[in-house]
């Protein structure tokens, strides 16, 4: 059954990453992406006739809308950008690398500098955002073709990138609020969660100290303002200074965002030397939003959660997302590796046998993204301007990244 993983349990109740169990994990990650997750969208999205990728594909991968979206764009082509240099110089992968800056950089930035979000297949665009997200994520993209390839020019066009994201956040009025400000205004955990990730992934290219200044300046931000330890949680909304709003938007928790913020700041952690603040500040996120998004009756992480226990105004709060399962996957196991903690060893089973056990395709392979509560499945599609080979693979990656690096400790 493709992408499926056996039983790791061993019937009892406290599991041990043995050695066995760590080599059964390795193989399963490794295998579905290169043998699952990457040959579905790589047979199926590219679009030979007009550039770019085609992400809206069907339960067997048939194309049903043809519009591409930025985001999925630049994530895809940074997961082709990475693979070259960190897994393997496969020349299909760079050249596919290629194939997606090439249409980024043709159609995906507006007179401004600003990204598309949204484009036709030929590249006309159709919708941009007020938010910087479409930008970080060609950053993402530029770096690791750069990386690939060597292409200075990319390299060059990542930090411009970069610095245009640092001036719309920075500069009063550039990016519109969705609210009146004079009544309410808000921040939300998503604007210092991604600019963690993209200036980690920025470094790897530049060693300009803004890097460090903004992970620093966003790890700060979620500490001060977004963590709440008379709630034991990590709000969504805040007011401009982490003030509590007391209404539906204020009071909404979306676990699988902060887990994924958690696993970022631990990350840093470990590139610090295993840095024991960073530490504790990511392996508490973990805690509180685990207790916060682990459905108890039925398994899996809850999409939405309201922080008094209140009834939560979106319709799909109590579906189970493809991606919040991802990056439980991905900060159980990397809490284990850094703190040893078996706890953390139980959790990433028991989030990995769920989610293995509900979202991988067996006929057509990779996963279905979009599961009702029980685990039943809601749409049978593979990707739309969402969903695409980013979340899943980049779990893949990371899980064997890290069994291999905890293998190495073991045999040492």
């Amino acid at each position: 059954m493709t992408g499926q993983t056996p039983d790791l349990s061993g019937g009892g109740s406290s599991p041990v990453m043995t050695r066995e169990r760590m080599a059964v994990l390795l193989a399963t990650y490794r295998d579905g992406l290169l043998n699952d997750t990457l040959p579905f969208w790589i047979n199926h999205c590219v679009d030979r006739a007009y550039g770019g990728f085609m992400f809206a594909l069907d339960r067997d991968g048939t194309v049903v809308d043809t519009d591409k979206g930025m985001w999925q764009q630049g994530r895809f082509t940074w997961l082709l950008g990475t693979l070259y240099s960190e897994v393997e110089p496969r020349a299909e992968w760079l050249e596919l690398a290629r194939h997606g800056i090439d249409f980024i950089r043709r159609y995906g930035f507006d007179d401004d500098g600003r990204m598309f979000f949204h484009v036709t297949r030929e590249g006309r665009p159709v919708r941009k955002r007020r938010y910087i997200f479409t930008e970080t994520f060609g950053v993402a993209a530029l770096v690791a073709y750069a990386r690939a390839s060597g292409d200075e020019q990319a390299k060059q066009e990542a930090i411009d990138l970069f610095a245009l994201i640092i001036r719309y956040l920075t500069t009063p009025g550039l990016i519109p609020p969705k609210f009146n400000t004079d009544v309410r205004p808000m921040k939300g955990l998503a604007i210092p969660m991604i600019m963690i990730v993209t200036a980690q992934i920025l470094r790897q290219v530049t060693d300009d100290p803004i890097c460090e200044k903004w992970i620093d300046r966003c790890i700060n931000e979620i500490e001060r303002d977004f963590m709440k330890p008379e709630f034991e949680t990590v709000l969504e909304t805040v007011g401009p200074n982490g003030e509590f709003i007391d209404h539906f938007d204020g009071r909404m928790l979306n676990p699988g965002h902060a887990i994924e913020a958690a696993w970022f700041i631990m990350q840093e952690a470990q590139h610090r030397g295993s840095d024991p603040r960073l530490l504790k500040l990511g392996t508490t996120i973990l805690d509180w939003m685990w207790q916060r998004g682990w459905d108890e009756e039925y398994g899996g992480i809850i999409y939405f959660r309201d922080v008094k226990g209140l009834p939560v105004q979106e319709y799909w709060q109590d579906m189970k997302f493809w991606w919040p399962q991802n990056e439980a996957i991905i900060a159980t196991l990397m809490a284990y590796q850094l703190t040893g903690d078996e706890k953390y060893a139980r959790w990433h089973q028991m989030i990995h046998d769920w989610t293995y056990a509900h979202f991988p395709d067996p006929e057509y392979g990779e996963w279905f993204g979009y599961l009702h509560r029980d685990g039943r499945l809601s749409v049978p599609l593979k990707g739309n301007m969402w969903k695409g080979p980013f979340h899943l693979p980049r779990m893949q990656l990371r899980c064997w990244q890290m069994l291999e690096q905890m293998a190495e400790e073991v045999e040492a």
